[in-house]
């Protein structure tokens, strides 16, 4: 249901902290002129925690009424509460989005009843559901059993991105269920090896400036010229690792800046890059091939 490249998109920010809207229009824009398959909504990197409830609203308006249905869109709606996970959700069913993108929730650790009656409800509101499983942001490593369950149990699970760095779990996860689903790459840095395992796409940070270069890589695979698609990816490899030399999205929004799309403003807790790592990513912007970056 969810294949190709998605871009977990960015918030751009003026440096008041204030949602830049001009800047997040000409952001979507580039990403479509790059060939995109999707977008993802208030996702990490669109740093929705730290976003209003009327913020959230007003950017889910704007950038539906932008994309006007010419990419597939994906809304973040998961919390560490399944009570306000479900409201999320109802809110972003308004904006008739493809799927949902549900994490499972942080802090909690839920044990295996608790997370599968989570997503059961979930599900029930309607919407497809694509898991996201990132244990090293959320605590929950969910085993093979356990995730066995829950998709028997939760037909509606429809992807799972998947941003585990344990390739022997990954690789089992896709064997047994990548039939059944959408298994995404959530791990920028190992794109080539998910798609190797028949991974159906990517949902990526870097996208936001590197659009071009993964829809490139993508179309080289699938297509069979696999040493081309990752000559390709290890041009662009340092650049990548670039985009996490601190917490995602403090060095993406930067980067953005960087080729004229809004500004580097974060909203705390996050912080400015340091100036060691601004430079890191100025000498490597700087060497880089343009065609890599978004227009």
């Amino acid at each position: 249901m969810f294949k190709g490249v998605y871009t977990a998109l960015a918030t751009p920010m003026a440096a008041d902290g204030a949602v830049d809207y001009p800047s997040l229009g000409r952001l979507i824009e580039a990403q479509l002129a790059a060939g995109v398959d999707g977008l993802v909504l208030l996702g990490t990197t669109a740093e929705t925690a730290t976003l209003s409830a009327e913020e959230k609203n007003e950017i889910l308006y704007f950038c539906t009424k932008q994309i006007q249905g010419r990419v597939k869109i994906i809304i973040g709606t998961g919390t560490n509460s399944t009570a306000s996970t479900l409201q999320n959700t109802r809110d972003a069913l308004a904006f008739k989005p493809d799927g949902v993108l549900v994490v499972t929730p942080y802090y909690n650790k839920p044990n295996p009843a608790g997370l599968i009656e989570h997503y059961k409800q979930v599900a029930a509101l309607g919407a497809p559901v694509v898991m996201y499983h990132i244990p090293g942001r959320t605590g929950l490593k969910v085993p093979g059993e356990v995730l066995g369950r829950l998709l028997a149990e939760v037909p509606q699970i429809a992807g799972i991105k998947e941003s585990d760095y344990d390739m022997a779990h990954v690789t089992d996860t896709a064997v047994k269920f990548g039939n059944r689903l959408s298994y995404i790459c959530g791990n920028d840095d190992l794109f080539p090896q998910y798609l190797a395992i028949n991974a159906a796409g990517i949902i990526s940070a870097a996208g936001n400036v590197f659009a071009p270069a993964f829809v490139q890589i993508y179309k080289l695979f699938t297509g069979g010229q696999t040493q081309k698609a990752f000559a390709l990816f290890a041009k662009l490899y340092p650049l990548i690792k670039a985009c996490y030399l601190e917490t995602n999205p403090t060095c993406v929004k930067y980067m953005l800046e960087k080729i004229g799309f809004g500004s580097q403003t974060v909203r705390l807790p996050l912080g400015e890059v340091s100036a060691e790592n601004k430079q890191k990513i100025d000498r490597l912007l700087n060497a880089a091939d343009a065609s890599l970056f978004i227009h």
